[in-house]
């Protein structure tokens, strides 16, 4: 692979502005303030230029336990802006912002002592843009509209890394980088058995997740866009794979519907 289209190890994040190369951040010490945001919580910028999607994905950011959202930005400057002044641990960066691009931040970024390390969320989905991403330093790359068990999962993989990544200690061998490296990646998925397709089941996973008393086979339809019958199919496959339960719901008369339930 060429040197200008292989991934570099992911920034440190969170310091000051200043120029030189990225360094590394420790976590927070613990200890806070009653009513006070954790200490440990990593501190999450999101750059959007629709003020009505930045909100969402800042509602989404603000669900996963260790994160918090610090601000938001509409437009590259302000973004870069912002993450130069200090305080932000993760960019969550839309590429087509209006005035300077979502990849000349990524780069910009690159000069930025203690810059925050950037996680692309975007509706840009050619490749050219995938490999720019990743070439200036971005630990993932979403596509929107984002879903929440998909930016969850790349969150708690980069708190997992942060997490291993902090002190001073040298690496002993190959085998310690390369489980460094792999915290920053979701786990291998199960192939899927046939006639069911993971971004379907994406879909059907979030509807049972956002539901606090489960959905049945009808709500799942309706929440997904998928027939009853498929959506059915993949709340029984989800049940076998440990993500949900079934729990039948009684007091009304005739059969009792089946709901199923996140575990």
């Amino acid at each position: 692979m060429p040197a200008a289209d292989r991934p570099p190890a992911p920034r440190r994040g969170g310091g000051g502005a200043g120029t030189g190369s990225p360094g590394p951040r420790p976590p927070a010490a613990p200890g806070a303030a009653p009513g006070a945001a954790a200490p440990a919580d990593l501190r999450v910028l999101v750059a959007h230029a629709r003020p009505a999607t930045a909100q969402e994905h800042r509602a989404l950011v603000d669900r996963v336990p260790g994160f918090r959202t610090v601000g938001l930005a509409a437009d590259g400057d302000a973004a870069l802006a912002r993450a130069v002044r200090g305080g932000v641990d993760l960019l969550l960066l839309d590429l087509a912002l209006p005035g300077r691009p979502g990849l000349d931040v990524c780069r910009a970024l690159q000069h930025v002592h203690g810059a925050p390390d950037v996680l692309v969320a975007t509706a840009v989905r050619d490749r050219a843009a995938v490999r720019a991403a990743l070439r200036f330093g971005a630990v993932h790359y979403l596509v929107t509209p984002l879903r929440f068990a998909a930016l969850r999962e790349r969150l708690d993989a980069y708190a997992a890394y942060r997490a291993n990544a902090a002190g001073h200690r040298a690496l002993a061998d190959q085998g310690e980088v390369d489980a460094l490296v792999a915290t920053l990646r979701p786990p291998c998925r199960d192939p899927l058995p046939k006639g069911l397709a993971r971004e379907s089941l994406d879909l059907v996973r979030a509807a049972v997740h956002d539901a606090r008393d489960g959905v049945t086979a009808d709500e799942a339809a309706a929440a997904t866009g998928l027939s009853r019958v498929t959506a059915r199919r993949y709340l029984e496959h989800l049940v076998d794979r440990g993500v949900c339960r079934r729990a039948p719901r009684y007091g009304g008369g005739g059969r009792p519907p089946l709901r199923y339930v996140g575990t």
